[in-house]
């Protein structure tokens, strides 16, 4: 079974997403993947119910604030107690059915951008104001990083295209001293009706892409729209801490709106390369550091390395494969500012696969000297229940 998503990436949403964000977002996730528009679509159907379980846990705020502490551990009926989760209602998982969430949400009207469920369903969801301003496109950005950058936080330099204001008309869409008149497809109303059997769907109207006017002499450099395709150069400060996978959202960097429309916004989602010595559990750092038999037999300070640099680990006499050292403060700064995690020190003890002669002779009489009496108190107790084990057998 595959892990749980995050319930803010689920409704695409940032952490800090008021309420009023969470639930438009909902409304228009769900209609996009509500079963009776995906006929037979199960990856369609399991979105929706996901949407449904995510949207349940952070419109509550009790809900969220156990979530945003405990994550998913905190709807575990085994963690219940621990995440003051009481109260979870409904069905398995402590949710209710996720048709009864979408019904709630669009019976109770405003948050997203009104209609009925059928409008919302069928009636690819119609603007208010259809020949107003519209929003720019929201774009996305792939970008890897090294891990040191991640950990310690970097300044990046992209380009990217998008559609920027055409310089030419300054998003005006029209030459000077040009002139609009309304749309004679749609008659100014940017929407057309369309017949579906018994209903009428109202739609964007194509000739004017929904403006509700056409511009008698288009711009020559965009044709009209107002947009041209443009490379851009943005600078990104990648925070300290940064995880795999994160998203990071540039505002106002995505596509340029329209009719005076604000524009989109830019999400990086940020791709962190594997290091050599060094690899992440959360905000503590993990680094595997070979060491001699004789090292952790006798004992010694050994130095390790560390991001900024280099410290020492004092290994007692004994000291056994895999033991676990802990550098308070050395690992990765948290990203939402609650302190910096640990450096853990795993040590692997590397064994000789070649001796001389004299090496040889004076592990053989190290060994004539140690007998049984240096075995480690788990082996001791292992070969005890070994013997016991053969007299069964025999």
């Amino acid at each position: 079974m595959s892990a749980k998503r995050d319930y803010y990436q689920v409704l695409e949403v940032e952490r800090g997403a008021s309420a009023e964000e969470l639930k438009k977002s909902y409304r228009k996730l769900a209609v996009k993947y509500h079963p009776d528009k995906n006929p037979g679509d199960k990856a369609a159907e399991e979105k929706f119910k996901e949407l449904g379980e995510a949207y349940e846990a952070l419109s509550d705020p009790q809900k969220r604030g156990a979530y945003d502490q405990f994550g998913h551990a905190a709807f575990d009926p085994r963690m219940r107690a621990g995440a003051g989760g009481g109260g979870q209602r409904g069905s398995a998982g402590g949710f209710h059915d996720p048709f009864d969430i979408f019904r709630e949400v669009f019976a109770g009207g405003g948050g997203g951008g009104g209609g009925s469920i059928f409008e919302e369903l069928f009636g690819e969801q119609q603007q208010r104001n259809p020949t107003g301003p519209r929003r720019g496109s929201d774009l996305r950005y792939d970008l890897e990083l090294d891990f040191e950058e991640a950990v310690l936080g970097c300044e990046k330099e992209i380009n990217i295209s998008k559609l920027d204001q055409c310089e030419t008309c300054h998003g005006a869409g029209g030459e000077k001293g040009s002139s609009i008149k309304p749309c004679g497809t749609c008659g100014g109303r940017g929407q057309i009706i369309r017949s579906k059997g018994i209903f009428s769907v109202a739609q964007t109207c194509p000739d004017c892409d929904g403006a509700g006017q056409k511009i008698d002499k288009p711009c020559r450099s965009c044709r009209g729209s107002g947009r041209r395709e443009r490379s851009s150069k943005i600078k990104l400060k990648i925070p300290p801490g940064v995880d795999n996978g994160a998203r990071l959202r540039s505002a106002g960097n995505g596509e340029s709106g329209t009719r005076s429309g604000p524009p989109g916004d830019l999400y990086v989602v940020l791709h962190v390369r594997e290091h050599g010595l060094f690899s992440r559990d959360g905000d503590d750092l993990i680094c595997e550091v070979p060491i001699s038999f004789t090292q952790a037999t006798l004992g010694a300070d050994v130095d390790v390395p560390t991001m900024a640099g280099r410290t020492t680990v004092r290994l007692p006499s004994g000291t056994q494969h895999g033991t676990v050292f802990r550098i308070r403060g050395k690992g990765v700064q948290n990203i939402q500012g609650h302190g910096i995690g640990d450096l853990l020190v795993r040590v692997q003890i590397e064994v000789p696969t070649k001796l001389n002669a004299e090496q040889r002779a004076k592990l053989v009489e190290f060994a004539e000297l140690c007998k049984d009496d240096n075995v480690h108190d788990d082996a001791t107790g292992f070969f005890t229940k070994a013997k016991g084990f053969f007299k069964k057998g025999e």
